[in-house]
């Protein structure tokens, strides 16, 4: 059995993103064995989302699939991988998770660079439809499905509130820390306890 960590990085962000990277190398040096994937996300919902199933569902379907998938998602990231644990049953670590990102993301409409590609790109007010659609209910107390998240925020985010997923996320297992900052300061230090909430 192959397993795999997806890590889904957030808005206008990339796989060379400081956490993306510090996680790929906390991987590779301490579970070689294991698949550590992070793509260049597509510039819209939709394409984000056959992206990334494509990358989860067996490559043909007259094959077994003998992958195992984990999930990482740092903010719109986060928002992803709920909704793909909940479609496909997986665990996933959401860190500085955005909850309603249709309503945050309004303020970009219109022309965006990407820092990191620099690739120019349009928001769309579509694109607020469509995320807003796949938008995933709470794990209630009695649901098992809330044992599938570790949700990792820090209070000093400047661009969510964290008590959104706090409250969002309440049934399910938290790392709350004071302070910090929307990159999640001191990410590295936690990856061992991602990768125990994995059982790696």
């Amino acid at each position: 059995m192959q397993k795999n960590i997806l890590y889904i990085h957030g808005f206008n962000s990339s796989p060379y993103s400081l956490k993306a990277e510090q996680a790929r190398q906390y991987f590779h040096e301490n579970f070689p064995d294991i698949n550590f994937i992070c793509p260049q996300l597509a510039n819209s919902p939709n394409e984000v989302l056959l992206q990334l199933e494509d990358i989860l569902k067996p490559k043909a379907s007259n094959t077994a699939d003998n992958n195992m998938w984990f999930l990482m998602g740092s903010s719109l990231g986060g928002y992803f991988s709920h909704y793909l644990a909940n479609k496909y049953q997986l665990l996933a670590v959401l860190i500085n998770p955005a909850i309603k990102p249709y309503c945050l993301l309004e303020n970009y409409i219109g022309e965006q660079i990407n820092p990191y590609t620099n690739t120019v790109y349009q928001v769309a007010k579509q694109h607020m439809l469509d995320l807003k659609a796949i938008e995933q209910s709470a794990p209630a107390i009695d649901d098992e499905q809330k044992n599938n998240y570790l949700i990792m925020v820090q209070t000093g985010d400047e661009v969510l509130d964290y008590q959104q997923a706090v409250e969002k996320f309440k049934h399910s297992r938290f790392i709350i820390e004071q302070g910090g900052n929307h990159s999640f300061v001191g990410f590295n230090e936690k990856l061992p306890m991602i990768a125990e909430f994995f059982q790696l």
